[in-house]
């Protein structure tokens, strides 16, 4: 009998107490490794909270891009992209370290470095420490606010008479809010990723930043909803037309990542300029240069073709497969886009390849604390919204309803 109250199963408890263990084990090594070498820490830390902020973000996006669509595949999983926009007030207590660790990680913080500098000089009305943090407070406002009254809303549809009032008004404010989403994605992956070298510009870097977020997110949904199908309530609820929109979600965030990620490629080749084409140059050398075509195999051609056939898509085995190797794969295509930037300083020129032990502990550490709390708002709500207009359709038996 299914379970009507759709609760989490206790093998969820199990998964958060074993992420908490890792996540604080993590921390711990972490803290060793900032009295060891203090600037090494905060480059791996970078790595690991923009990972993690990433699947946030990429879970926001998608929430509202499913409010606006709807669909059978929104329902099943809109319980677990609320909750990974729940974790905002983590993902800001987490971005305080970065706040002290400004020095080791942006050259632009330098005021020596800047005065003798003619372009950052011209920048510095940008790049400036009190505006870095003001925009960083505005982005995080934004999301708050929005993301606040998605939830809000959600939590009251379970409980009144008329769903189909709260659902216009997740509808209404997921439009105007996904451009905003867009903008402030944008500044931030500016401010964060790409001032790392203050000399490279890429106009497309911040639409590049989002889909990498989106295809993140994604790999991280299938990933938790085959987990959940393999427990009560959820094992009577997914069918293989749930994980087949999914599998083809990933494939098209699979495809749009590529798409964008050539093209950055393509435009900046094309226009062979000085200021640009270093940042290419720095990573397609030695083992770079192999790094990029482990990128090009295993983040773009291998998903690509094992998600291609319809009845892999339907297999949760094969797509949790996919989702976990896509997984992997971003923090290998994240470490080689800011890499070079924050081994070798600004404009990683002649930057050899390394890698610290911190860049696998930081990760997993801050990973394990995001995984914890995540689970821990994942809890507090039934696993699907139980009085959407939409639920019957979309966990009624059948292959239609996409």
């Amino acid at each position: 009998m299914m379970d009507a109250a759709y609760t989490a199963p206790p093998e969820l408890d199990r998964l958060k107490q074993r992420a908490l263990i890792v996540g604080v084990i993590g921390l711990a090594l972490a803290a060793v490794g900032f009295f060891i070498n203090k600037d090494q820490f905060f480059r791996s830390y970078l790595l690991g909270y923009i990972y993690w902020l990433g699947i946030s973000l990429g879970c926001f996006a998608i929430l509202m891009i499913q409010h606006l669509s709807g669909g059978a595949w929104g329902i099943v999983i809109r319980r677990i992209l609320e909750s990974a926009t729940r974790t905002f007030p983590l993902t800001l207590i987490l971005f305080i370290p970065i706040i002290f660790g400004l020095h080791s990680l942006f050259t632009w913080t330098h005021t020596e470095v800047v005065n003798a500098d003619a372009v950052l000089s011209a920048k510095k009305g940008y790049l400036n420490i009190p505006f870095f943090l003001a925009r960083a407070a505005i982005y995080f406002l934004v999301w708050f606010v929005i993301s606040y009254l998605l939830n809000k809303w959600s939590k009251q549809q379970d409980e009144s008479t008329d769903p189909k009032a709260e659902k216009s008004k997740m509808q209404d404010l997921s439009g105007p809010s996904l451009v905003l989403l867009g903008a402030t994605m944008t500044f931030a992956s500016i401010d964060w990723l790409m001032s790392l070298d203050p000399h490279w510009v890429s106009t497309i870097f911040g639409i590049l930043f989002m889909g990498g977020q989106a295809l993140s997110a994604m790999a991280f949904i299938i990933t938790m909803i085959v987990f959940l199908a393999n427990f009560k309530p959820m094992n009577e609820v997914i069918a293989g037309r749930h994980l087949n929109d999914l599998g083809k979600l990933m494939l098209a965030f699979v495809l749009l990542w590529a798409y964008f990620s050539f093209s950055q490629f393509l435009i900046i080749w094309s226009g062979n300029l000085p200021e640009e084409i270093p940042w290419y140059i720095n990573r397609l050398h030695g083992l770079w240069k192999m790094l990029a075509g482990a990128i090009i195999l295993f983040h773009f051609a291998l998903p690509f073709f094992l998600l291609l056939p319809r009845k892999a898509n339907r297999n949760p085995r094969i797509l949790v497969s996919v989702a976990l190797l896509v997984v992997v794969m971003r923090y290998v295509d994240l470490y080689w886009l800011i890499g070079p930037h924050v081994t070798h300083g600004e404009g990683g020129h002649n930057a050899s390849f390394s890698f610290s032990w911190m860049d696998i502990v930081l990760p997993i550490g801050v990973g394990g604390i995001w995984l914890w709390y995540f689970i821990n708002e994942l809890k507090k709500r039934p696993l699907l919204p139980i009085n959407d207009p939409e639920l019957d359709g979309a966990i009624g038996e059948g292959e239609g309803g996409h």
